[in-house]
């Protein structure tokens, strides 16, 4: 092995947060011989294996190693030595929520690292504060790389907006010059909002909001006025916002406004650190720029991770990306077709013309090759109330029998089934599990191939990822929403939900006493790195947006609407159909 190599598995391990001793590199050294075609992929494997190990040091010796490394090698060999040892991967995987790996980041280390332990559906306390604090340290390292808000390397003027490198809340009392700040909108008391960070929190009051372009907050006794809007987005408590500000001693309110989406803020009296402690001065903080956290691109991202599987579809070798990502291209007959609500005990209607659906595709030249029925479905909400499971579950049958009865679409079409927020289940919780098996087994089987998923679910095709996410978010989001959203830039709510879930890297930021959530599988409804395409199903209005690169769309309520969408994943094209 060169110098080069030993250099690339040191920069490798040290990423990691290990060092090497030199009977350990040799050790790895020998490992990778085995696999001169894929050095890179065998290092990260070594790595992923070493993290679910118990190591009494970051410091590795041959020992250790050397456990790893005989093990890696005898699962190589008798992969070898199966006949039916083919490298394939499954152009469609589909990945159920619960089986995601979940990744927190260090902010010391300044990497991710994989939680390995068993994840508890019932969490402590801890879990709960956890919950917020991993989605903050998501977006702040993905800001912590933005050109725009990282630390310049001498004190220049490059512009008269300074540093954008983002500070503390705790740190801004008795700072003076522009400063950044990133905070959570949180309500720790019954009525009371507060903004907060890691460090401190602020209370603030928005029941003092007098129109759409000046709004007044008190905060602890200062008076903050928000002269214009962002442009995008629904803000509400728990979304993540970045302001920038200045914090000045001589009491002294400047207007300096540079353009409409200048914020002023007035502090005064009373402010109070992160103790409680009371400290009575005049101090003016000027805020001039309000907004979500920046995005990043989906490649920068997946640079940073080196190689960790945020996705759930499993790490892919250079080679397997690029034969698929061959195939892909020939894939242009490959079409998915999305049904949501799909109310199962309305035979008259909805049955009737799903059975047109199905007529329609049987006869097609090229099939699709996924159907995908989101809930609910059933026209009423399946709670304690509910009596009518035994009927459901022929209704259930009743669609099996219907989709044998097109020996096509049963040959070659898969058929993916995610509950809806009424459906059966232990809970309204998110995320959810799959529907109950009692209510699918006359349906598995006619239809024996069937997936039946979580809510919400996520799908690898070729290279594409694709999340699919049913609630009825766009009502929720508008009703929790703080400050009405400008229509400045567009007057469409899903075009603003869009924005909003995907700046956040959350399907549902929500407060949990909204929307609650297993505190240990919130990371489930992460959106990082950005997926190629975003499904959310929604009763609302059928719509469909591209929002930088990512395309969402919503098939609307098949039931309601008789609408319906088909999808091209390998040229994000999408067909907005109905009846």
């Amino acid at each position: 092995m060169g110098a080069a190599t030993r250099k690339k598995v040191q920069k490798k391990f040290k990423i990691r947060g290990y060092t090497l001793k030199v009977e350990a590199l040799d050790e790895i050294l020998y490992f990778l011989s085995h696999f001169q075609d894929a050095e890179d992929e065998a290092i990260d494997l070594l790595l992923d294996e070493l993290e679910n190990e118990s190591l009494k040091s970051s410091i590795l010796d041959k020992a250790s190693v050397h456990r790893v490394v005989s093990l890696l090698l005898e699962a190589e060999a008798a992969v070898e030595e199966s006949p039916n040892a083919i490298s394939h991967r499954s152009p469609l995987r589909i990945v159920d929520a619960f089986l995601l790996p979940k990744f927190c980041y260090d902010p010391i280390r300044k990497i991710f690292h994989e939680n390995t332990g068993r994840l508890s559906i019932h969490g402590d306390a801890s879990a709960k504060s956890a919950l917020y604090r991993n989605r903050f340290l998501l977006l702040f390292q993905r800001l912590s790389r933005d050109e725009h808000f990282t630390k310049p390397a001498f004190d220049t003027e490059t512009s008269h907006f300074g540093s954008c490198e983002i500070s503390p809340i705790q740190s801004l009392i008795g700072q003076t010059g522009r400063r950044w700040v990133m905070g959570v909108i949180s309500q720790l008391e019954d009525g009371h909002f507060y903004l907060e960070d890691l460090t401190a929190s602020v209370e603030i009051n928005l029941s003092n909001a007098i129109s759409f372009t000046q709004l007044f907050f008190p905060i602890n006794g200062w008076d903050i006025g928000l002269y214009a809007l962002p442009e995008v987005g629904f803000f509400a408590e728990n979304t993540i916002i970045v302001a920038e500000g200045q914090m000045l001693l001589d009491g002294i309110f400047q207007h300096p406004m540079r353009s409409y989406d200048d914020i002023k803020v007035i502090c005064h009296e009373d402010c109070k650190d992160i103790e409680g402690n009371k400290h009575s001065f005049m101090t003016n903080l000027q805020v001039s720029t309000c907004g979500f956290p920046p995005l990043e691109d989906r490649d920068e991202s997946l640079a940073s991770l080196s190689g960790l599987d945020f996705f759930g579809g499993g790490i892919l070798t250079r080679e397997e990306t690029l034969r698929l990502a061959e195939l892909e291209k020939k894939a242009v007959n490959d079409m998915f077709v999305i049904l949501s609500d799909v109310w199962l005990d309305n035979e008259e209607k909805t049955m009737g013309k799903l059975a047109t659906v199905l007529d329609g595709y049987e006869n097609v030249e090229v099939v699709p090759s996924l159907f995908i029925f989101m809930g609910n479905f059933c026209s009423r909400p399946c709670n304690l109330s509910f009596h009518s499971f035994s009927s459901l579950r022929l209704q259930f049958g009743k669609l099996g029998e219907m989709i044998a009865s097109h020996p096509r679409l049963k040959e070659h079409s898969k058929f993916l089934f995610i509950p809806g927020p009424d459906d059966a289940g232990p809970s309204k919780v998110l995320p959810r599990c799959a529907l109950p098996n009692y209510l699918t087994e006359e349906f598995k089987k006619n239809v024996p191939n069937a997936i039946f998923s979580s809510n919400p679910c996520r799908i690898k095709f070729y290279t594409q990822e694709i999340v699919l996410f049913r609630q009825d978010l766009l009502y929720r989001m508008r009703r929790s929403c703080l400050v009405p959203p400008s229509s400045e830039e567009t007057s469409d709510p899903f075009e603003h939900l869009v924005a909003t879930i995907t700046h956040q890297s959350h399907l549902c930021p929500l407060p949990l006493s909204v929307q609650p959530i297993i505190w240990n599988y919130d990371h489930c409804l992460h959106l990082y790195p950005n997926p190629h395409t975003i499904v959310l199903g929604d009763r609302s209005e059928q719509k469909a947006f591209k929002y930088t690169g990512i395309m969402c769309f919503n098939p609307g309520s098949f039931s309601n609407d008789s609408t319906f969408v088909a999808y091209r994943p390998c040229t994000q094209e999408v067909e907005l159909s109905a009846l």
